[in-house]
């Protein structure tokens, strides 16, 4: 009797839970953005670079700078970066409360025994009730309970922890992208910082040359010691730059060791070169319908959307009456005698009546909570735009300010070599040597930064199109 007890409860709990229903919204993406580009005019690149329009980028775009260097480095910040381990461990903890969320859908058994020592008073049964004897007694067996869940609240709990998943998987894929693409700009970084170090090198030696040829015209009275004062001013100034160069280079190696997990001591850093970098011809852009799907962010803020739309079902399911069932089936007897089974069988429904508006304001503040959400999706990709539009400018405009530092470097070079031959000969004074000395260092620093930076806004570029990893290039790191 007990097993067929059982059996019918289970097969009522089924057939109301097949009867379920989910009170709520049903989650719906939203529409793609409509725009057609992402700047309000063309971009002209420079002619050894160009869009590949719906083209998409690799996972690992990094090896598109060509450099073995690199690549190591970013496969070492990878698997040592300990922001990425914690991200790591978050969604793992996400995860599991999937599964927490998941065990309310499914009839929960608990077993569970007792023992007792028993006396009965005259006034619990009557007055014969004094006549029984004190005895020990025991009961062992399992309890089944079920929630049918008709309303959804417990289904829509576990939806709302898959997205809250979904959150911490994109903003996974959002440190991930962020580490491996501050690794490749603190390699530029590098290599620039010692490029110009080496631009300085060369400039010290310069002015050295000068201030030799000077106290030479001074040695023969040609000059005065104005002209020796003035060039060693000039020596003097440059030598300031190598300092802050330096500074600059070992915050930027200590940085790159902190993104491979180690301490600046441990770390060695590889010998970046610009040289030893190669600027991609061939720049993969995604269509701008396609780039809410590209972007780890915009799919976490599209994933934290769902879990609000998922919270109003939960907040809505809280209104309505929880109808639930259990039954019991154990071995109970006296200790030292005979036992022999016993059931029992419980219905309940809950129904809320009076909270003095606590739920209905819960089912608001979610709703509320949804419109922000929403906002902030919009919002992000609408910055996700403005920051793609950003460096698709910035790679045309650097094109441009490299061409015209390369000008101005080869027009102040010839200024300087044409004016220490005058020099020589006692055509020009030291100050034009030393302004056109002045005007070639900037011109060459300026060229290396130029250079520079155009590596670093096509680096720029791919991170704002996401890095081109999609959903299911993340099962692992």
């Amino acid at each position: 009797m007990s097993r067929s007890l059982l059996r019918g409860a289970a097969a009522l709990a089924l057939a109301l839970g097949v009867a379920a229903c989910s009170v709520g919204p049903d989650f719906a993406k939203p529409d793609a953005p409509t725009s057609s580009s992402y700047a309000a005019e063309p971009v002209v690149l420079p002619p050894d670079q160009h869009l590949a329009e719906g083209e998409k980028l690799r996972a690992d775009w990094w090896a598109l700078l060509q450099s073995s260097d690199l690549d190591a480095t970013v496969e070492q910040a990878v698997a040592g970066n300990w922001t990425l381990a914690s991200m790591q461990a978050r969604l793992a903890r996400a995860q599991e409360g999937i599964r927490v969320a998941g065990g309310a859908l499914l009839p929960q058994v608990d077993g569970g025994a007792n023992i007792a020592r028993t006396e009965y008073g005259a006034s619990f049964l009557g007055p014969q009730a004094k006549t029984f004897p004190l005895f020990s007694s025991y009961s062992a067996g399992a309890t089944v309970s079920y929630d049918f869940d008709l309303f959804g609240k417990n289904r829509r709990a576990v939806e709302q922890a898959e997205a809250s998943a979904d959150v911490e998987r994109e903003q996974m894929n959002a440190a991930l992208l962020t580490v491996t693409g501050n690794v490749a700009l603190q390699a530029v970084e590098i290599a620039s910082l010692k490029a110009q170090l080496g631009v300085v090198g060369k400039i010290v030696e310069s002015d050295r040359q000068t201030l030799d040829l000077v106290r030479k015209a001074r040695g023969t009275g040609a000059i005065t010691d104005i002209d020796v004062l003035s060039a060693q001013s000039q020596l003097d100034r440059d030598r300031t730059l190598e300092a802050p160069l330096r500074q600059q280079l070992a915050v930027a190696q200590d940085a790159l060791a902190t993104l491979a997990g180690k301490a600046p001591a441990e770390f060695k850093t590889p010998d970046f070169t610009l040289a030893g970098f190669t600027l991609p011809a061939t720049l993969p852009v995604v269509v701008p319908s396609k780039l809410v799907e590209a972007r780890p962010d915009i799919r976490a803020a599209e994933a934290r959307l769902h879990a609000a739309s998922a919270a109003i079902g939960v907040a809505e399911a809280a209104l309505y009456p929880d109808i639930s069932l259990s039954a019991n089936l154990a071995e109970q007897g006296l200790t030292g005698g005979a036992a022999g089974p016993a059931w029992g069988i419980l219905g309940g429904v809950a129904l809320p009546i009076f909270h003095g508006g606590e739920l209905t304001a819960r089912k608001k503040a979610a709703e509320d909570a949804y419109q922000e959400s929403l906002a902030d999706y919009r919002q992000t990709i609408v910055a996700a735009f403005g920051q793609v539009a950003d460096q698709l400018h910035a790679l045309g405009n650097d094109s441009d300010q490299l061409d015209d530092e390369t000008r101005s470097l080869s027009s102040a070079g010839a200024t300087l070599k044409l004016t220490r031959l005058g020099y020589g000969v006692g055509n020009a004074s030291v100050l034009l040597v030393l302004n056109a000395q002045r005007q070639s260092e900037e011109a060459e620093l300026g060229s290396v930064r130029a250079t520079a930076r155009r590596y670093t806004d096509t680096i720029k570029l791919f991170l704002a199109m996401g890095g081109g990893r999609v959903p299911a290039d993340t099962a692992g790191l």
